[in-house]
């Protein structure tokens, strides 16, 4: 199982002043972070695209492609780009680039994402939210498999016999799917062979998601897909420290109050502490805590789900860079070692 980390680049909010912190200094910090997570032996980093205030990132591919300077061995994907607003043509060109400079490191992870923004910013209407994301999907995977391409859609001009340039390492970028929980999501990418990752968050349930890892693994299988390439993912908020209280007290401030800023305009109740604490349990989808808490529970959702990838998601609410760092350097030279032990005796 690779066992990564995801950023989204949010930006520390002053809770007295409201002052946001400047969006230079965060892309440094995450050059930093990615760096870390490389030389402790994590197996992937990622990036989401955002654009929102709260986040410094609106371009996930310039972030891995400094990155890839700057590491030897760590996969660099986007966590997630969203697809459905932008231009599959010009979005392989650019992981394309972050590949090569990377010498085959980097991977696309395609999704809708969970905010709106980017449809009236770039053109496109909500209204044909479906559409876009199958189209582009379906534009994006014929690049990826014909370096010379005739097409024709509904939200892009056609294109005659094109050329798209430059070609990814071995002429096949990575690409993979991005799901909430939506079963046609689901379906679309075990019928087309895609491997697919599913943002378990927010102190969700973890035994929610078994019908779904399963309804993938059957539908990949039922397409005849070769098993020996199936991949399946989970993704989901995390942070780590020495001292699993210590680390809880700090982040819950931090954390409640971005869901609260989230809630507001999707009409949640306040998070309260005790969402919080359920959410740290064995049974549900946060992972703050320390080394051992981390090992059981990712051990657990391995054995629930079987997954071939574990994402920590561990900037949620901005959390300093001196704690994301800390929390990589447990996640790379204590939990993941015995985590992969653990595996490799089964």
């Amino acid at each position: 199982m690779e066992l990564g980390i995801s950023l989204f680049g949010d930006l520390h909010v002053n809770p007295t002043t409201g002052k946001i912190q400047s969006a230079q200094v965060r892309l440094q910090e995450l050059i930093e972070e990615i760096k870390l997570a490389d030389e402790v032996g994590l197996d992937l980093a990622g990036i989401g695209e955002h654009h929102r205030k709260e986040y410094a990132v609106s371009s996930p591919e310039i972030v891995l492609a400094a990155a890839a300077t700057v590491t030897k061995n760590i996969k660099l994907t986007s966590s997630v780009t969203v697809l459905s607003s932008s231009d599959p043509v010009k979005l392989y060109q650019n992981f394309a680039l972050v590949d090569l400079l990377s010498n085959g490191r980097a991977e696309l992870m395609a999704g809708r994402g969970s905010f709106i923004e980017s449809f009236p910013l770039f053109g496109y209407d909500l209204k044909d939210y479906n559409l876009l994301y199958e189209e582009k999907l379906d534009l994006l995977l014929r690049i990826n498999a014909e370096e010379k391409i005739t097409w024709r859609g509904e939200f892009r001009p056609d294109l005659q016999d094109q050329l798209v340039l430059p070609r990814a390492v071995n002429n096949n970028l990575k690409v993979w799917v991005a799901a909430g929980g939506t079963p046609a999501s689901v379906e679309r990418a075990g019928r087309l062979g895609l491997p697919l990752v599913f943002a378990i968050v927010a102190g969700t349930p973890l035994i929610n998601f078994k019908p779904l890892f399963e309804f993938y693994k059957e539908t990949y299988l039922a397409y005849g897909h070769d098993m020996s390439k199936f991949q399946v993912g989970m993704f989901s908020h995390s942070l780590f420290g020495n001292d699993a209280n210590d680390i809880a007290k700090y982040y819950f401030q931090l954390y409640a109050a971005q869901m609260d800023r989230i809630g507001k305009t999707r009409g949640w109740s306040p998070f309260s502490q005790n969402q919080f604490d359920y959410g740290r349990s064995r049974e549900a989808a946060l992972f703050v805590g320390d080394e051992n808490q981390a090992i059981d529970k990712i051990l657990y959702s391995h054995e629930l789900y079987g997954m071939t990838r574990f994402t920590a998601h561990m900037d949620v609410g901005a959390p300093s860079h001196s704690h994301i760092m800390k929390s990589i350097e447990i996640f790379g030279t204590k939990i993941a070692p015995k985590v992969r032990a653990a595996l490799a005796n089964k």
